[in-house]
């Protein structure tokens, strides 16, 4: 059983693809993870290959008692809000250290796939088959993990529903393909509102003291990062306030793009922001960006990818 498997990623598409092949879920806005279940031993591993099942101590729990040796699921760690919709605020303030209406003992994690079981490695198999065997084992639980359901309808009826009922979007996998780490084809992603997460490369300070102006992004090219426009809306001056403390902590000798701006403060590009935006400008730049969270980088696949940009022309 390995240690840690590195996760298949959906690609960004812009509208969800057609034919009885592809099989449709609801996409969770939180935290990727993989539970590991073996004798003796549960953990909980991030997308970018931290362990943090101390902070998941009731999703670790409860894959205790789901009744098999060895497993690994893969799925997306969540907190609802009171109209059942996943809300990765929620989910940060309940990991956080911060008083908060949420506690940890909130999270769900709604598994959509099966990678392991029992002494036997999945990967190979189609969709279908690895949906097959995970539904058994996690459908119709009420606690901790819970099934992320397939949906059986329209797919471009099913996106605008979503889009109604006020979700991030839906995820479309191929029901014929087996599971391969990295960014996939097979897997496909449409956002209602598209949200990606950045490297965060520096920021311009603000008129009001000891605040940020501007926060500067980065996308992923290749080796390397490209700045990708900045962000100037979307937080509480207290936070803006944390956000300098926490990127003066670690600057950088030189910028991480080609930039040159006068009066930016260039950090290490060691932090990611969640940015909820519109669209993409002709020229690459994030179209009405705003903040919706920061964390620390876990790994490659935290920085959005350039390669996958829909240039909006309209």
């Amino acid at each position: 059983m390995p240690r840690r498997v590195p996760p298949c990623v959906a690609t960004l598409d812009d509208r969800p693809p057609k034919g009885p092949g592809w099989a449709l879920e609801v996409k969770w806005d939180g935290y990727r993870l993989s539970v590991h279940v073996e004798p003796g031993e549960v953990r909980a591993i991030t997308r970018g290959g931290y362990d943090w099942t101390r902070r998941f101590g009731a999703i670790v729990a409860e894959a205790r008692q789901l009744g098999h040796a060895t497993m690994i699921l893969d799925g997306e760690a969540v907190v609802l809000d009171e109209h059942g919709r996943s809300d990765f605020g929620l989910l940060q303030r309940a990991l956080g250290k911060r008083p908060s209406l949420h506690d940890a003992g909130e999270i769900l994690f709604m598994a959509f796939d099966l990678l392991y079981l029992d002494g036997r490695d999945l990967h190979d198999l189609p969709q279908s088959d690895r949906r097959r065997l995970l539904e058994p084992i996690v459908a119709g639980r009420t606690g901790a993990i819970r099934l992320s359901e397939e949906v059986d309808a329209d797919a471009d009826d099913f996106f605008r529903v979503a889009c109604e009922l006020g979700l991030e979007g839906i995820i479309a996998k191929r029901r014929d393909k087996p599971y391969r780490s990295g960014r996939r084809p097979e897997w496909r992603k449409i956002k209602c509102v598209r949200r990606d997460t950045f490297a965060i490369v520096g920021y311009e300070p603000s008129t009001v003291p000891g605040a940020i102006g501007r926060l500067l992004l980065a996308a992923r090219k290749g080796d390397g990062l490209v700045y990708v426009g900045g962000c100037g809306t979307g937080w509480s001056y207290q936070e803006s306030v944390k956000l300098r403390e926490l990127l003066n902590a670690i600057p950088a000798d030189r910028p991480a793009v080609a930039l040159k701006r006068k009066g930016a403060i260039f950090a290490r590009p060691l932090l990611v922001a969640d940015v909820e935006y519109r669209a993409w400008t002709q020229d690459g730049k994030l179209r009405h960006p705003s903040f919706k969270g920061v964390r620390e980088m876990e790994g490659e696949f935290e920085v959005y990818e350039i390669s996958d940009l829909l240039v909006d022309n309209s």
